[in-house]
């Protein structure tokens, strides 16, 4: 064989492979190493699966509830779920957005307004503020609910809260609602204080544990079946499932899920150091490393050798300590964690040069769901001692949580 015919062989088989690489679907996987696999071994979101609910949207005036991780991945990046369908000549009526806002621009705690969103011109319904949840007037008009958050696990996260909320509207209303499933990045344990009925809020609307260990989709699925809706109605409820997820997954979100959770190593440690949120301790707001250190001007500055300055940044307008020298502990390193750790709480009250700054009572109880948590630190129970007080309730809840896992 010549050297010609050689070269035109190995040309044309070239050619036949990069042909067939070509046809191959292809997506980025956005695991905990961040690398580039086969849809095949991919963890495909829900809103990726677009085949299983565009069909049901098709001829249907649709609300959309979303979020900036409400996204479609791509092998070159993703696009913005509303902007994809309104490209498909979905015929979108208006948007509903939650804590932080539509494009997630807005400070933890902050107002967000009704208006119009800039690049669609679709108008924008707040669910955060005065009004959390949809009016019969607001759903008038819509034939079905797109839900499509990322969530983390945590119960105090309040997207969990205006996902129920929604669920209860449209379930008031007669409107189906189709939840776009995400993996829960925290979704590989169960841990906890169980949240007291007396206690329910906005930051926890269920007796469920702190961490729950379940997806955004199996968590609907247990908010209907259990009856946990306003006078026990029930939502007409579509869950579109993930691929190749297991709660043992590891998974990185490309983008914040809000503004305070920056990273991987933030959304891990937010379970433990989220406990600050109804103390004094500043948890890291105002600087670069939200839920990856805690301080403040009031712990001992014998004792720590770690110190920062919190400052207004995107986020954090007001963060507390804000100007003051924190003194504390830098957790950017940390392990990956499968457990809610007291033990930060703890060092940081009895590392206090006045204890009577630490706790903010009222909000501490809405945030940990028990009165009981701050009453046992103050008179000083171990951490194991604490822990063995939540045992019965997570068991118990556990078994209610089989029922409704769609993932192993």
């Amino acid at each position: 064989m010549s050297v010609l015919s050689i070269f035109k062989n190995t040309a044309l088989l070239l050619f036949l492979l990069f042909s067939s690489c070509r046809g191959q679907e292809k997506e980025i996987v956005h695991t905990a190493d961040h690398k580039e696999k086969d849809t095949l071994s991919a963890i495909k979101v829900a809103a990726n699966r677009t085949t299983e609910y565009l069909p049901l949207l098709k001829n249907k005036n649709v609300g959309v509830v979303a979020n900036q991780t409400s996204v479609i991945f791509k092998e070159n990046g993703y696009t913005h779920l509303v902007d994809s369908l309104v490209s498909l000549k979905t015929n979108i009526e208006k948007v509903f957005a939650p804590e932080h806002g539509f494009r997630g621009r807005a400070d933890a705690g902050e107002l967000v307004k009704d208006g119009v969103d800039t690049k669609t011109g679709l108008p924008i319904v707040s669910l955060y503020g005065k009004n959390k949840k949809p009016s019969e007037d607001q759903l008038k008009g819509l034939d079905i609910i797109l839900f499509d958050i990322q969530d983390v696990g945590v119960r105090f996260y309040t997207y969990i809260a205006t996902l129920q909320l929604v669920m209860e509207a449209c379930a008031e209303n007669n409107v189906p609602i189709v939840v776009l499933d995400r993996p829960n990045p925290n979704g590989h344990y169960v841990d906890g204080p169980t949240m007291q009925k007396e206690h329910t809020s906005f930051l926890g609307m269920t007796t469920i544990p702190l961490v729950y260990g379940m997806t955004i989709g199996e968590y609907a699925k247990m908010i209907n079946s259990e009856r946990w809706l306003r006078e026990e109605v029930r939502a007409d409820l579509t869950i579109i499932p993930l691929e190749n997820y297991s709660h043992q997954s590891k998974y990185h979100i490309p983008i914040r899920p809000s503004p305070n959770l920056p990273n991987d190593v933030a959304i891990n440690l937010y379970p433990s150091l989220g406990l600050f949120e109804g103390t004094n301790v500043n948890a890291g707001r105002g600087t670069e490393f939200q839920f990856q250190r805690y301080g403040a001007s009031f712990l001992d500055s014998n004792l720590y050798d770690f110190s920062y300055v919190p400052k207004p940044n995107f986020g954090s307008k007001n963060p507390k300590e804000e100007g003051e020298k924190c003194f504390g502990k830098d957790l950017s390193g940390h392990a990956q964690m499968n457990t809610v750790s007291l033990q930060w709480l703890m060092d940081a009250y009895i590392n206090a040069s006045d204890k009577s700054k630490i706790f903010k009572t009222e909000s501490f109880t809405k945030h940990v769901g028990t009165n009981s948590l701050q009453k046992q630190i103050e008179a000083g129970l171990s951490e194991s001692e604490i822990k063995a007080t939540w045992q019965k309730d997570l068991e118990f809840f556990k078994i209610i949580r089989e029922k409704y896992l769609i993932y192993d």
